[in-house]
């Protein structure tokens, strides 16, 4: 039988009426021809509940048993959906990741996929059975240890499933009905895509876009696998939410696809440090060592520099989340006294944001950048930092223009148009 995964978010099955919700969806698919694997998310809430629970009993506490207790969130939904499908008349089982197995790394929290072998699920649908419901986020590892994939493992579990399986499509439910040109809540005149490319979802995830988990969208572009992006609480059809597909599949795309942004960023500025080879791997060094996610990146002559002979020096330009912040004042001042490192100061700016405009039209187009400052520069946004790859360019702003600078991008870029 042809085989299909569909993945339930948190909000998708937040109580019992929403489960039931989605037991409806999963038969009308059962009855459409389909074998179906359904990966399911811990109800609303709940995954913040349990760690909770955990760092009231701990604040140090043994990663193995966190993730002993988190995971449990979808083995209740699991158990809740095959029994819900059951009473529908659709022979329906539950499986936890150890019963699969889904095996994975031992990296306890941020666990990363082995292997997915396919014998016990394949052998009860050769049984008849027509479902398979199972709990997303977590796995196995080699010494038999329960595992958590991290925050959004659940789309991830989906998307993997689905390379395994050879899934003709794996689509995810959630709160939205699809992927926008950016969040509707800033710009009423956003749309809804139906294509987007794998690389352009990649970017907007990575870019603030919530819709999808990085990892998914990663894992589903190295498999070739189609992902949809639909409502739970809408009427839906082949031709709802969004396709993410290869590039392949879009017969003609815009030179911007759409507007990501990310509200919490802050700004780093290390003044008059030597220019000299070597003096990037010690300020970026200490930096990962610390698990500071460094982003944007600029190298700036500074106003001490001596023209290349001994003595000259430069200035480093850097974004980080802001709530990492004083992680990374911590690393760079122990480099400092460390004496990997020496520089005159260090400037924090944490009321910035970035904005980035997305689109795999611009391998072949020109003047993107241009466009895109010039509607800054309409609106008096002045410009931090500017970073640019292949298909993207995001640039580093004043936070208070954030939602301006968003709305006049999506202007000028015409994305309200089809």
């Amino acid at each position: 039988m042809p085989l299909l995964v569909m993945k339930f978010g948190g909000t998708s099955v937040a109580d019992l009426a929403r489960i039931e919700n989605a037991a409806t969806k999963v038969q009308a698919e059962v009855e459409r021809g389909y074998d179906v694997i359904v990966i399911v998310s811990a109800m609303s809430g709940k995954t913040n509940e349990l760690v909770g629970w955990v760092e009231g009993t701990s604040k140090l506490y043994d990663a193995r048993e966190y993730d002993a207790v988190v995971a449990s969130g979808e083995n209740i939904t699991a158990g809740l959906m095959a029994l819900r499908l059951q009473e529908m008349g659709v022979p329906a089982r539950s499986w936890q990741g150890w019963q699969v197995p889904i095996n994975t790394t031992s990296a306890h929290g941020s666990a990363r996929f082995v292997s997915i072998p396919r014998e016990n699920i394949d052998a009860k649908f050769a049984e008849g059975f027509k479902v398979a419901v199972v709990a997303g986020f977590q796995g196995v590892s080699s010494e038999g240890r329960i595992t958590t994939l991290g925050r959004g493992g659940s789309d991830t579990t989906a998307v993997a499933f689905a390379a395994a399986f050879g899934a003709e499509r794996c689509d995810i439910y959630t709160d939205v009905d699809g992927v926008y040109t950016t969040d509707p809540r800033i710009v009423r005149k956003a749309r809804k895509m139906d294509k987007i490319a794998f690389e352009e979802m990649l970017e907007l995830a990575s870019l603030g876009a919530k819709v999808l988990q990085t990892r998914s969208v990663e894992l589903a572009m190295r498999y070739k696998v189609r992902l949809r992006v639909l409502s739970s609480f809408e009427e839906t059809d082949e031709n709802s939410g969004t396709l993410v597909c290869d590039e392949e599949e879009i017969m003609e795309s815009k030179v911007v696809s759409g507007v990501a942004f990310s509200r919490d960023e802050a700004k780093i500025t290390l003044f008059t440090i030597e220019d000299r080879p070597g003096v990037a791997q010690a300020i970026f060094g200490p930096l990962a060592d610390a698990g500071v996610n460094v982003d944007m990146i600029v190298q700036n002559i500074s106003e001490k520099n001596y023209g290349g002979h001994p003595g000259a020096v430069t200035d480093m330009t850097f974004s980080v989340p802001v709530n990492q912040v004083p992680r990374a004042q911590k690393a760079m001042e122990d480099a400092k006294a460390a004496g990997l490192i020496a520089y005159d100061d260090l400037v924090v700016d944490t009321e910035v944001a970035k904005v980035s405009v997305v689109g795999i039209g611009m391998r072949s187009q020109v003047g993107v950048a241009a466009r895109m400052f010039k509607a800054l520069a309409a609106e008096n946004v002045n410009i931090k930092v500017i970073a640019t790859s292949e298909i993207k360019i995001s640039v580093l702003i004043d936070r208070k223009y954030m939602e301006l600078a968003v709305q006049a991008l999506h202007d000028a870029f015409d994305l309200d148009k089809a």
